[in-house]
């Protein structure tokens, strides 16, 4: 089978050609027929994420395909049967091996690359915004990062619970996109003057109650101060580098809470909000409820090209790679 693996840390993957693997006790083997990207697997790549695999290893954290084995004494969904898989890597490549707990059957009307797409992105906003945040309807949700993969699925998913959506993304375009999400007023973060100052803006808006920040750095520091009183603040992420340092005396004096959030975490000691949420999720998919945002699907060869897309900043949505 061929896969995308990386065989030294810090330098990009290569396609090679691998014996398949048969599933153990608990495990299943897929048929891949696509795979999200993340930011994560970047930092998987550069030896930076929690999760830390031996050399070489397959990419990939979130594919979607068919069932072709199942361990022995394992508790699976059959074979044939569609899923979407979650693990931190294996995904990129046309075979492998997950965890059969980790397998979500999905609709027969969910194509595989928007299955690819909806895990990390849609788990990761909803878990935040409903049962970290406790998102009202009638709130001000600022997200920032919003033309993103995990801050795109946060404004649809922040319309859909009722709040008033406030979307902070880098240039026309990705605003555009914010807006077709649903988002009720955008700000242009690579703007100039007031046009680009978050703070002023959010304020003259009437502040923010919940907060998702992806990114972290100046825009962190600029939504706490724009923050009405009782405001929650999610650390979702750093995909700008600065992991910025919290005044406590804003916290205190706005009674605001900052709330750290890692929505793979939830696997270890609780994964019942995981399976809750993802059901919640589906449901709203089969209903035509939410719509995958998928910036570009490109063939495995063309990983590197994707992953460069990730980084240049010049996708939103999702990026998906297929298998075909």
């Amino acid at each position: 089978m061929r896969a995308y693996q990386i065989t030294q840390l810090g330098k990009p993957g290569i396609i090679q050609t691998l014996a398949p693997q048969s599933p153990k006790k608990g495990e299943v083997l897929l048929k891949i027929n696509a795979c999200g990207l993340n930011f994560a697997d970047m930092l998987i790549a550069k030896g930076q994420y929690q999760e830390k695999p031996d050399l070489p290893f397959v990419m990939g954290m979130e594919p979607a395909g068919t069932i072709l084995a199942v361990g022995p004494d394992t508790n699976a969904p059959k074979i044939g049967t569609r899923v979407a898989a979650f693990g931190s890597f294996g995904g990129l490549a046309e075979q492998g091996v997950f965890n059969a707990d980790l397998c979500l059957p999905i609709p027969d009307n969910m194509p595989f690359t928007d299955a690819a797409a909806f895990q990390v992105a849609y788990g990761t906003a909803h878990v935040a915004l409903d049962h970290r945040a406790r998102l009202m309807a009638g709130e001000t949700l600022l997200v920032l990062g919003a033309a993103g993969g995990v801050g795109l699925t946060a404004v649809e998913i922040g319309k859909l619970m009722g709040a008033r959506v406030i979307a902070c993304a880098r240039g026309a375009d990705k605003l555009a996109v914010c807006k077709a999400a649903g988002a009720d007023h955008v700000i242009d973060s690579a703007a100039t003057g007031i046009n680009g100052d978050i703070r002023a803006q959010v304020k003259a808006l009437g502040g923010a109650d919940v907060v998702y920040d992806p990114v972290g750095g100046d825009g962190f520091m600029a939504a706490l101060r724009a923050c009405n009183p009782e405001a929650r603040v999610i650390i979702v992420g750093f995909a700008s580098g600065d992991i910025p340092q919290i005044p406590a005396n804003i916290l205190l004096v706005k009674n605001i809470s900052v709330l750290g959030y890692y929505w793979g975490g939830y696997l270890q000691f609780r994964p019942e909000v995981l399976k809750d949420s993802l059901a919640t999720l589906l449901g709203w998919y089969e209903q035509g409820r939410l719509h995958p945002h998928i910036s570009a699907t490109l063939p495995l060869a063309r990983t590197d090209e994707a992953y460069e897309m990730m980084r240049a900043r010049k996708s939103t949505g999702k990026l998906v790679i297929t298998m075909d």
